[in-house]
């Protein structure tokens, strides 16, 4: 378990918007992922959410809907993006290859992504342990626990 650590008011606001894309998600019938990319200015600049089973998209995670919702743009590392779960190798290699300066993870208890990775290519992770994004995965745990077998490849 990592120690909770307290945001800034603009990414506890994106976190916010995190949370509410992966409820979102959640009561369209699929899982409950979210991100939100933020500048560095604290503007929110696009969310997303888990969007695999609507779409029947593989690729559909939170982090790349955020992704894709973003754009075309030139400023990437200097965007932080803020998700629901750690990122799995698929969104942190997307993280990776546009550079992006920090990674804020709302929560890894239930899933630890390529957060070494992301270390190693010099992008800061900060662990906020959000009580909201542990009970959004364990109630994916207890539920639907074939959803999350489906979404991490098992």
């Amino acid at each position: 378990m990592t120690q909770r650590m307290p945001l800034q008011p603009a990414l506890q606001r994106a976190l916010d918007r995190a949370v509410a894309e992966a409820e979102k998600s959640w009561s369209e019938g699929g899982i409950p992922i979210g991100s939100a990319l933020v500048s560095s200015d604290g503007i929110i600049v696009a969310v997303g959410h888990n969007r695999r089973v609507q779409d029947h998209d593989p690729t559909a995670h939170a982090e790349m809907v955020c992704f894709r919702a973003a754009g075309r743009r030139r400023d990437w590392s200097a965007l932080t993006l803020v998700s629901t779960l750690s990122p799995c190798h698929m969104c942190s290699g997307t993280a990776m290859l546009y550079r992006l300066r920090q990674v804020v993870i709302g929560e890894n208890r239930s899933f630890q992504g390529a957060e070494e990775w992301m270390q190693q290519a010099g992008i800061e992770l900060t662990f906020a342990d959000d009580e909201r994004c542990v009970a959004l995965m364990r109630r994916l745990l207890e539920e639907r626990p074939d959803l999350w077998a489906e979404d991490i490849g098992e």
